[in-house]
This record gives C-alpha cells, structure tokens and sequence, in this order.
C-alpha cells in the first residue's frame, strides 16, 4: 500500500495493488497491517455501504459528538469525494480536499476526525464503503449545506442535477454550523 499525501495533512489516498487478469480482478479492501505501515492505526468500529443512483450527493455529514474517521472507497461505479476541515484550531480550517475513486482503481480515502465528509455518485449504482472509526450517533448527526459558497467546493454536477434527501437540503450554512474547536 502506498500513502499519497494531500494538502491536508493527515487527509490521505492510499493507492493499492489491484491484481487484474483476463478473468478480472483482485485487490485488498482492507489490512489493519498494510494501514499500520503507512501510519493509519485506528480501530474501526463499524462498515457501512451506500448504493447511489448517479447524482446521487450525500453530504457534507460529520459526527458532532463521536466524531469519526473514516476510509472510504468505492467498490462499483465512480464518486467524486469530498472532505472539508471543520477544526476551528486548524491551519487548513474551511479548507477541502477532493478525489475521485472509481471501482478497480485500488484507491481510498483516509479522512480523519474533524472533518465533514460527502460525496456525489457519478455513476449508476455507485457502491460507496466506508468504515467508521465511531458508531452511529443520532444525537450528535450534523450536515453543513453542500454548496455553501463560503467552501469553493467545485462539484462535478450542478444544483439542478444534485439529488439530495430532505437532510441535505437543510444543511446549515458553514458560519453558523456547530464545528469542532
């Protein structure tokens, strides 16, 4: 497994072998091993799967009380994913990093604690996985509104293509959201 830094530090892509063949492929999904060698040693609590129709965008979600890291990837179709800081006492507070993982590519995203996270499915049936450092929390789920202008997040689909739940829709504004501090 190799480690690819972002411009936040601690927000990484970790780049897999993906084994291919004329019957397919094979990679690794996951190694506690392969994670420890490049400097990820969280335990994971629970895995969560997601299948999107294509522009499909969830987010931007964070766990306010239990806050999660996450590692996220994606098993069938193609995701624009996106991961903003929300640490007040950060350098790189409001900042984002953004990746496209596509099935096969041997690719995930480590996102820490103190960020929020969403994505948008760029394709059908895009099959997004994800384990989560922390359980569920109903009492401590936030959403910042996705397309607040404040984040410059350049999302691949306009407003008018998004497909978004109830919840995002009432995402709060990044200035008034409750953040980490």
């Amino acid at each position: 497994m190799k480690r690819i830094e972002t411009k936040i530090p601690g927000v990484v892509i970790l780049q897999s072998p993906v084994h291919r063949d004329e019957r397919g492929y094979f990679q690794e999904l996951f190694s506690a091993r392969s994670l420890k060698d490049v400097g990820i040693a969280v335990e994971w609590k629970q895995d969560n799967l997601s299948v999107s129709a294509k522009n499909v965008l969830r987010g931007l979600h964070y766990q306010l009380i239990y806050p999660q890291a996450k590692l996220v990837q994606v098993v069938c179709g193609s995701a624009f994913d996106v991961a903003v800081d929300i640490r007040r006492s950060s350098p790189t507070f409001g900042q984002h990093v953004s990746v496209e993982l596509k099935a096969g590519d041997g690719q995930a995203f480590f996102i820490p604690a103190g960020f929020a996270h969403g994505f948008v499915a760029l394709e059908q049936e895009t099959a997004f996985l994800y384990k989560v450092s922390e359980f569920y929390s109903p009492e401590g789920d936030r959403t910042i509104l996705w397309k607040d202008p404040a984040l410059a997040i350049r999302w691949p689909i306009s407003e008018k293509e998004a497909l978004l739940s109830p919840k995002d829709m009432q995402g709060k504004p990044f200035e008034v959201a409750e953040l980490f501090p």
